[in-house]
């Protein structure tokens, strides 16, 4: 559904995206991470065919991006990250108007206004004015709009942005169950949302593509790390002085304070390594005071900050 090659765009000198490649096939919900910056944006806006690219070939259900962008438009629903509304219109006279917007035959626009404010939970805000709304049913709205006209590909850019952690759980199911029928590129930088809703992720940063894989597959990629988290008593400097002086250890930072003396520690340990006895004896040896200790199996939010650490 969405085939990407030697994918470059600059701005002015600056490349925002380096010669990136990947696939999409029909029916994959895939998360499209990366740190603020990383390019996430500027690849779906050329996907999207708002912008072109400066070199490379991108094709969206089978079509080039640089010859058929408006035969693309009617293929794709779009849900930016700043949800394009106009306020001053409730929910039905928006959706009605995206609609005409979209082409879509006058007999058929009530039908598919009902199905859309179904699907995405609007039932109960339907003649409500969108600048009443809060933020997580605007996201709903947004969602809706790209949805009316039944396109195969949907491309979200940070849908749960800025949402509390309820609503983030509401869009989160909506997309999941929206995947169970369209092809989905979601971009995020959120964690948790990629293994909630994704079966499949591609992970970008400095405009280049770093990882690709299943949250599985990628998790793998770190198999056998750990992270050690430790809470202990005593002066910072010196217990980061020891942490990092451990044989094994490849980093160690501190996480937050817990009381006046007393603070968290993360410890990052080489591949195959159980460095616990020796974190313990290190510090006592040290006469700092160990409080607790866990040790964490290696997850995505590892190997995403391992993949785009300055």
């Amino acid at each position: 559904m969405i085939e990407v090659k030697n994918l470059t765009k600059f701005y002015g000198d600056n490349k925002a995206v380096s010669d990136i490649s990947f696939e999409i096939q029909k029916g994959e919900v895939v998360g499209f991470l990366g740190p603020n910056g990383a390019g996430k944006t500027t690849t779906m806006k050329i996907l999207t065919c708002f912008i072109s690219a400066t070199s490379g070939e991108a094709k969206v259900a089978g079509l080039d991006v640089f010859e058929k962008p408006d035969e693309i438009r009617k293929k794709i629903g779009y849900l930016p990250e700043n949800t394009p509304l106009y306020m001053e219109m409730n929910v039905e006279e928006y959706l009605r108007f995206i609609a005409e917007m979209q082409n879509i035959d006058s007999k058929d626009i009530n039908k598919k206004v009902e199905k859309v404010v179904e699907v995405c939970g609007l039932s109960s805000k339907f003649r409500s004015e969108i600048s009443e709304l809060s933020k997580g049913y605007k996201q709903r709205v947004g969602l809706a709009q790209a949805l009316i006209h039944e396109p195969d590909i949907l491309i979200l850019d940070e849908p749960t942005s800025g949402l509390d952690p309820n609503q983030i759980v509401e869009i989160r199911s909506l997309i999941k169950n929206i995947g169970k029928e369209k092809t989905i590129l979601l971009s995020t930088h959120i964690l948790p949302e990629v293994e909630a809703t994704c079966n499949r992720v591609l992970i970008i940063n400095k405009g280049q593509i770093a990882a690709k894989g299943t949250p599985t597959e990628l998790r793998n990629q770190g198999e056998g790390q750990s992270r050690i988290y430790v809470q202990v008593e005593g002066e910072e400097g010196k217990i980061l002085s020891t942490l990092n002086g451990i044989e094994g250890v490849t980093f160690a930072s501190k996480i937050n304070s817990v009381k006046p003396g007393i603070a968290q520690y993360e410890v990052e340990t080489e591949k195959g390594k159980d460095l616990r006895k020796k974190i313990n004896h290190k510090l006592l040896d040290n006469s700092l005071e160990l409080l607790e200790m866990r040790s964490d199996e290696v997850s995505l939010e590892n190997v995403f900050a391992k993949l785009t650490k300055e």
